[in-house]
């Protein structure tokens, strides 16, 4: 029979349950309240206040276009690079001369800043979508590379010697005992790439673009509208927090036992 909870931890979860929300709330009025005491301007630091009102001048439909613009982009390249990089990952790990062949190029491909890559691969293919999903591409593949393989590499050896011993074709070993094994480290990468794929898309939008989030906060900070530029940051915030949680539901949906058990 377990025990139950006393009072103090009770309490002591529910504390842990809304700190993040009660932090972010603290933030917030903490910040009104150094903009309003200190009496900064917009220009230098406008307050949450401000923000939200210039969040809700700008038009509905306005905010959706250039949320489609960003979201379209990375989602487009966040799919490719899941389509690319796990069948890639799988391939070097049963290749030790694929592996030693396309890693060190891979690691190159992603030191290279892509903000500096970004002008070239414009003037290379254009302004259009693709150019910008090669970007959004970039950032977001190496670190599904690496969590995949680092996933299949820890397959249990008894594991493998088992199969192998049963005479069980690559395929069905890969699929039914490596896969399921990497699958905790996939989703791992997932998140860490659905973030990178927002910023890959606004990163394009920065150097080219006539529409998007990304183009949205670089066209008002230019004209010096501030607060309508921190009201775009924090809706693309909100997105990629959204689009995070995303994967983190599709991950107890469909993959609950990789998750680790609660104590």
């Amino acid at each position: 029979m377990n025990p139950k909870p006393s009072p103090d931890s009770r309490l002591q979860q529910q504390l842990l349950r809304f700190a993040p929300g009660l932090f972010f709330v603290g933030l917030i009025v903490l910040w009104e309240a150094v903009c309003r005491l200190a009496q900064l301007p917009t220009f230098v630091l406008p307050a949450p206040s401000a923000i939200f009102h210039a969040f809700l001048n700008v038009a509905f439909s306005r905010w959706m276009e250039h949320l489609w613009a960003t979201l379209s982009v990375a989602l487009m390249g966040f799919a490719i690079s899941i389509a690319i990089s796990i069948p890639l990952a799988i391939a070097m790990m049963r290749s030790e001369l694929l592996s030693r062949t396309l890693y060190p190029l891979l690691v190159v491909i992603q030191s290279t800043p892509v903000v500096a890559v970004a002008p070239l691969i414009i003037v290379l293919m254009g302004s259009d979508d693709p150019s910008r999903v090669l970007i959004t591409c970039l950032l977001t593949f190496f670190p599904l590379v690496v969590s995949t393989a680092t996933g299949i590499n820890e397959t249990p050896a008894e594991l493998i010697e088992l199969s192998r011993s049963l005479d069980a074709p690559i395929r069905r070993e890969t699929w039914q005992i490596r896969i399921p094994y990497a699958i905790p480290h996939i989703f791992s990468g997932l998140k860490v790439a659905i973030t990178l794929a927002i910023i890959g898309a606004v990163v394009a939008e920065f150097v080219a673009a006539e529409e998007g989030l990304g183009y949205f906060i670089q066209f008002s900070t230019s004209f010096f509208k501030i607060p309508q530029a921190f009201a775009g940051l924090f809706f693309l915030a909100f997105i990629s927090l959204i689009l995070f949680k995303s994967v983190q539901w599709v991950q107890q949906i469909f993959f609950g036992w990789s998750l680790p058990k609660k104590k």
